[in-house]
């Protein structure tokens, strides 16, 4: 049986192509908000880093009715280092609107989700946005499109895919480039002709796959996914079982469902095949479990998430000035918040390491792991992290596989040059240099995952802010040698105290300060960078010595130049090996691993 009056479509696409745009003006031209009522722009971007960065992290569900037709729509991340949550929202829908900037074209992500999609024979609407940008070129982007479609082997089906020109921000959409369209009628036409309705047998016995998990701290854990066969309702009993996990087979009871309507969940009694539901009450939920009838327990196949590709230590914060802003600070505290993340995010790992108070975080980038850092500061935790390292493998003969990118780099010409001497420093080869219809250039790069650790920050000095740096992961590689982070050595304080006008004076001859005068420091604290590759160890709480003849105003005429303040990311870049960055809900702090100078010297000398 097919249910005509439901559509499940994923929106994907690169970063930035405008995907929760498309989706706000979706809702907007449903008739789900009110005519007068104010809605905040990329309204789906409900968490605030999301909303901050302009950048979704987790994915989101919403419904709209058209023609009765009631169509889920799952707005999906663009980052590579959430690509876990694209692969597997792809279960729950039966078609995808691949989203593609009329002037990008198309980008390393792009050519992500879109192989996924067709792997798993989704038939896909090809939606070129922003054709209302002064250099929009959709012909040339169409032509990009199917050529990707050919290099991704699609199918004759999946070739004669069609396409949608749209502005997502000007929310209207035709079927022709040279004319622009009133509204989004178009484009919810298209996805009413084009995407298959979900089919199935309502009489079988249940089965609902899991493939995202929400966090609500009143209800716990809700399990999305879509009813692949038969019926579910409240109170029925079901059985949890895991393709990759066999053994599992555990006997609950569905308490609550729900459906979407909007940016609501509505509580609803039953739901049939091709329902996208939320389901709450079950406690030990995650994705990839299948929800059965107790008579027919057959778990749907779900693809292994990819593995993660780098580490940090997360240690409970131990410095002289521990436990004065924070919260949280113990041990407990950091591990119970760590394995927590674990209830929604499928692509990290947390792992116990030989000390109590150190834990092995893992994820899929540095973008993945600044964000839960910057949830955990915001949610009052305090503690350390070391620098990102990449999880190398080792092949059946002993030798080192490290993880490899390709970035995708687009700049003005002038500064092409120093971006190749750079990448090849830290062990870039160049696979491709070719210019761009706008005049810059697009530098093609197979570089050690490692090699990129740190280099975002330098890469926006160098190219004055306008480069665009692009990564995706391509597979293991043999070692290609070591890479010198860092060619600058850090300032350390040298005594703990309040840092003070006349001791920073004398410092920042040395190098560039990262703090101004009536800071709290402690030996061991890094505050700035030298010029040379040395570190140096530094009094900035020295005061000047009184007497009859030198008066303290005197010191009013000493001039500073204003602290370099690092963001969370530019830290976690600049820290070295040797390093660690202390945060806290308020401060971030870059520290030596060993504070006392004597034993860092006999460290640096054992290594």
């Amino acid at each position: 049986m097919k249910r005509e009056d439901v559509r499940n479509i994923a929106i994907i696409a690169h970063v930035d192509h405008g995907k929760t745009t498309l989706v706000d003006e979706l809702l907007k031209q449903s008739g789900v908000f009110r005519a007068n009522q104010e809605v905040a722009e990329r309204v789906m971007d409900s968490n605030d880093i999301e909303r901050e960065r302009g950048i979704t992290i987790l994915s989101k569900n919403t419904a709209v009715f058209y023609k009765d037709v009631k169509i889920n729509i799952i707005d999906t991340p663009g980052h590579a280092d959430f690509g876990g949550e694209v692969e597997r929202v792809l279960k729950m829908v039966n078609g995808v609107i691949l989203v593609v900037d009329a002037f990008e074209g198309s980008m390393p992500q792009t050519k992500f989700v879109l192989k996924k999609a067709l792997e798993l024979n989704l038939p896909v609407i090809v939606c070129i946005n922003k054709i209302d940008r002064p250099e929009a070129r959709p012909e040339e982007v169409v032509d990009e499109v199917l050529e990707l479609l050919m290099d991704l082997d699609a199918t004759d089906e999946q070739l004669d895919c069609p396409f949608v020109y749209a502005s997502a921000k000007g929310g209207y959409a035709s079927l022709d480039p040279n004319e622009q369209g009133k509204d989004m009628t178009p484009l919810f036409d298209t996805i009413l002709n084009y995407i298959p309705a979900p089919e199935g047998d309502p009489e079988a016995p249940t089965q609902v796959l899991i493939s995202t998990i929400d966090y609500n701290e009143y209800v716990g854990r809700i399990g999305v996914g879509k009813v692949d066969r038969g019926t579910i309702s409240v109170n029925q009993d079901v059985v949890i079982v895991n393709h990759h996990d066999p053994d599992k087979m555990r006997k609950v009871k569905v308490s609550r469902l729900y459906e979407f309507d909007g940016l609501n969940k509505v509580e609803v009694q039953n739901a049939t095949i091709g329902s996208i539901v939320a389901i709450s009450g079950i406690s030990d939920l995650h994705i990839g479990d299948t929800l059965c009838a107790p008579e027919a327990p057959e778990a749907i196949p779900f693809q292994k998430i990819s593995e993660p590709t780098i580490s940090m230590q997360f240690n409970v914060n131990d410095s002289p000035l521990a436990g004065t802003e924070g919260k949280f600070v113990t041990s407990r505290h950091l591990r119970d918040r760590l394995f927590r993340e674990l209830n929604t995010d499928v692509s990290l790992r947390v792992e116990e390491t030989d000390s109590t108070d150190s834990f092995k975080v893992s994820g899929r980038g540095e973008l993945h792991l600044s964000v839960l850092i910057e949830n955990m500061r915001r949610e009052g935790y305090e503690f350390s992290v070391s620098k990102a390292e990449v999880l190398y493998h080792y092949d059946e003969n002993g030798k080192k596989l490290e993880p490899m990118e390709l970035a995708y780099i687009d700049v003005d010409d002038e500064f092409s040059g120093s971006v190749i001497q750079k990448l090849g420093e830290r062990k870039g080869e160049l696979r491709n240099m070719h210019t761009n219809s706008n005049g810059s250039t697009r530098l093609e790069f197979s570089i050690p995952a490692r090699g990129l650790i740190g280099y975002r920050g330098e890469f926006m000095t160098d190219t004055k802010g306008t480069g665009v740096l692009n990564t995706i992961f391509n597979g293991y590689e043999p070692y290609k040698g070591d890479i010198q982070y860092r060619k600058q050595g850090s300032l350390i304080a040298f005594e703990s105290g309040e840092s003070i006008t006349y001791g920073l004076f004398n410092a920042q001859e040395r190098g560039a300060l990262f703090i101004g005068p009536g800071v709290k420091v402690y030996a061991g604290m890094v505050i700035g960078q030298t010029g040379k590759a040395e570190d140096i160890e530094i009094n900035v709480c020295k005061t000047k010595k009184l007497t009859n003849t030198r008066s303290s105003s005197a010191d009013e005429a000493l001039k500073l130049t204003p602290p370099r303040v690092l963001s969370l990311e530019q830290a976690l870049e600049f820290i070295d090996t040797d390093e660690l960055l202390e945060i806290t809900p308020k401060t971030l702090r870059i520290r030596k691993k060993i504070l006392d100078p004597t034993m860092r010297k006999r460290a640096a000398i054992r290594k």
